[in-house]
């Protein structure tokens, strides 16, 4: 397969509600990590970015859900977010969102929306 822009990963490489795959945002201010991960068969991706601290969430590479898998969850201060909208439900900063970013799945692939042809 060749990669297009805004190529993520192949659809297959994100399961659901297991681990994430992380990549890198390229934008005008510097790049910017970001995850992928996979919630009620749905591909959603955030900035990896607490709400709280401008810090990773994952507690391990990849590693973003809550032990019940029903929540993502910010490894430094135990902030959680709901997968399907960024929006924390508990936690120091509860009531703010991850940063989404638009992702298009198609023909076995994931791909940034912006970048995506």
């Amino acid at each position: 397969m060749v990669e297009e822009a805004g190529w993520i990963c192949t659809s297959d490489a994100v399961v659901e509600k297991g681990p994430g795959v992380r990549f890198v945002v390229h934008r005008p201010g510097g790049d910017a990590p970001a995850f992928l991960v996979r919630h009620e068969g749905k591909a959603r991706a955030y900035l990896n970015r607490c709400a709280h601290v401008s810090v990773e969430l994952d507690w391990e590479h990849g590693q973003f859900f809550d032990p019940s898998r029903l929540y993502l969850i910010c490894s430094t201060h135990g902030a959680m977010y709901e997968p399907q909208t960024g929006y924390c439900v508990a936690g120091p900063c509860k009531g703010r969102r991850l940063e989404s970013l638009e992702v298009v799945e198609r023909e076995g692939a994931i791909y940034l929306k912006d970048c995506a042809t």
